[in-house]
């Protein structure tokens, strides 16, 4: 009886050494999302790079807009140099999130967050809320699904809104 006992423990042990943990996974996942975050603040490219996977597809603000890496890293570049003084997130919050099924499988983190964004020769501020959903993969970004209200930043600007009339 003791050798069974002494060998169920043994059997336990070592299904547990080798079950993946899931919080240890969804906190590198986070820690990810957080390096991108951090880069996309110092305007730093080669983060960007190398925490984006080269299959990467972003979506959004709009339905129907896609971006992929070599894109995505071109707009930071063109931004910095002619729109963006300054980048920052705060109230930033982050969930890891796991899909089980549908087109969305996978392991994401969800950022929550004001993004103040400062423009180039006194155009203006603005100050909006964003959502980002990251899908990880492999400690790369592989996928995000971007969401905030552009019309909300151009009234910031200045802009109005008008309807045309055919």
């Amino acid at each position: 009886m003791k050798k069974y006992i002494i060998l169920m423990a043994l059997v336990a042990g070592l299904f547990a050494a080798c079950t993946p943990n899931n919080s240890k996974k969804q906190a590198e996942n986070v820690d990810v999302v957080k390096s991108y975050v951090t880069a996309v603040e110092n305007l730093d490219f080669e983060s960007m790079d190398k925490l984006l996977d080269d299959k990467y597809m972003g979506l959004g603000p709009s339905y129907g807009d896609t971006i992929y890496k070599d894109q995505a890293i071109e707009n930071w570049k063109y931004y910095v140099e002619n729109l963006y003084e300054k980048i920052e997130y705060t109230r930033k919050q982050f969930a890891p999130v796991t899909i089980a099924e549908g087109d969305a499988k996978g392991e994401w983190v969800a950022n929550w967050s004001e993004m103040h964004i400062v423009f180039k020769d006194g155009a203006g501020e603005v100050t909006l809320w964003a959502n980002t959903n990251y899908m990880i993969e492999n400690g790369k970004i592989v996928r995000s699904l971007t969401l905030y209200n552009e019309a909300d930043a151009l009234r910031q600007l200045g802009y109005q809104m008008v309807s045309v009339e055919e």
